[in-house]
């Protein structure tokens, strides 16, 4: 009985990663059949641009945060129509750097409010909605501190926006800016252009809800009001936020450009910290939202999609998981029964056609180098999703049973 229990196991953990497999096969079919994308919308005149109101959130980023108002400061837009918030939650000397360049920027004829809170209620989500409550700009702009825009990123994401009267928020593109740093960093690229180049771009494309990646988009404050407001009971407030939109009849946007450009975790120990992170609230946000999403009118394309898009991480539990049972059901039977050896070598293939077929569509999309740099990267991308299943599996399965743990922030360097 116990060995058939364990049988039973291994075998719902390997369909569990055969769904997650057809999901992505799913991405890249119509990655490749879906027409090209339509141009970028007219530029609009200067006197039709609206109020915008830029948020950068910042808690003890004292190598970033002057950069970032820099960033913010440089945007081309109308000087009467731009707001910049620095929401400083920061217990450190990154408060007085920010302090100083609040003040030149002021002295450059730019409106910024430097806000301070006397606590971290709701950390992000909490600094976000806090400074909403001070500015009544009908767009509000989201940047990490790390993140940095090109002038001209502000006026081409407001084009799309205004373009599409039903749409709460417009997603852009991240670049990496210390993308090739070392094989993590290169490893990262990989996956997150295979996030952007195919998933965003498909699901948006699709007309499925897809991921707010929490900076480098722009929200409606219409639609924002409307769903309520941003919501820190979860990890992923962004994606919290993205499906009650989508819930009462929004839709959003995604651009592949203008881009921003961002940084990636250098350090193993804090890729798999920010990964735990984002891993938890997407469970988070499942437990919350997907009884709503079943119940909405939506297609079951739309359905089908969102619950697998957002049960995805426990791919890293059922890897852990499956792994276990099968060793145990080798020992216990002696061998690996044929059953198992048939699915092992059908999971090897599926992995290796999702892998390749993911990675290498978004990296010769993007023209990120030879084949040769492609495959040694690809190379690296198993063993950093084996050290996720081992480093993250237990604190996946501990949120999708309601445990709530704090936001931990990812170490900036400013590279």
């Amino acid at each position: 009985m116990l060995l058939w229990l364990i049988d039973l196991i291994a075998g719902l953990c390997l369909v569990a990663q055969f769904v997650l497999a057809a999901y992505y096969f799913w991405l890249i079919w119509w990655r490749v059949n879906l027409p090209e994308a339509a141009p970028e919308p007219a530029a609009v005149a200067d006197a039709d641009l609206p109020h915008v109101l830029v948020q950068i959130p910042v808690y003890n980023e004292p190598l970033v945060v002057e950069r970032a108002l820099q960033s913010a400061g440089a945007l081309d837009w109308p000087r009467d129509r731009l707001t910049i918030q620095l929401l400083d939650d920061s217990t450190d000397l990154t408060s007085d750097i920010a302090a100083h360049a609040v003040v030149r920027l002021r002295r450059e004829g730019i409106a910024v409010d430097h806000v301070r809170r006397t606590d971290r209620t709701g950390f992000k989500a909490g600094a976000l909605e806090a400074g909403l409550a001070l500015c009544d700009a009908p767009f509000v702009a989201v940047f990490d501190a790390d993140f940095v825009a090109p002038a001209d990123w502000l006026r081409r994401a407001m084009a799309a926006m205004l373009a599409n009267p039903r749409a709460a928020f417009v997603q852009t593109r991240i670049e990496w800016g210390n993308g090739e740093r070392n094989w993590l960093t290169r490893a990262q690229r990989l996956m997150q252009d295979a996030h952007f180049a195919i998933e965003q771009d498909v699901r948006a494309r699709r007309g499925l809800p897809f991921q707010f990646n929490g900076t480098g988009g722009i929200w409606r404050r219409s639609a924002v009001e409307e769903a309520g407001g941003w919501s820190h009971d979860t990890l992923s407030e962004d994606l919290d936020l993205v499906l009650r939109t989508y819930l009462r009849g929004w839709t959003g946007l995604f651009t592949m450009e203008p881009h921003v450009v961002g940084e990636l975790p250098q350090r193993l120990e804090d890729f798999g910290a920010q990964q735990s992170r984002w891993s938890k609230g997407f469970v988070q946000v499942a437990r919350k939202l997907l009884p709503q999403v079943w119940r909405a009118d939506w297609t079951d394309e739309a359905k089908l999609g969102t619950t697998v898009a957002l049960a995805q991480q426990l791919v890293f539990p059922a890897l852990a998981a499956g792994a276990v049972a099968l060793i145990a059901s080798i020992i216990g039977h002696g061998h690996l029964i044929g059953l198992f050896r048939f699915l092992l070598w059908l999971w090897l293939i599926a992995m290796l056609g999702v892998l390749f077929g993911m990675t290498w569509v978004g990296y010769r999309r993007l023209r990120r180098g030879s084949l040769g740099r492609y495959l040694a990267t690809a190379a690296s991308v198993p063993a950093l999703i084996v050290y996720l299943a081992v480093a993250n599996a237990g604190a996946i399965v501990g949120a999708a049973f309601g445990r709530k743990t704090d936001f931990n922030r990812t170490p900036k360097t400013g590279t």
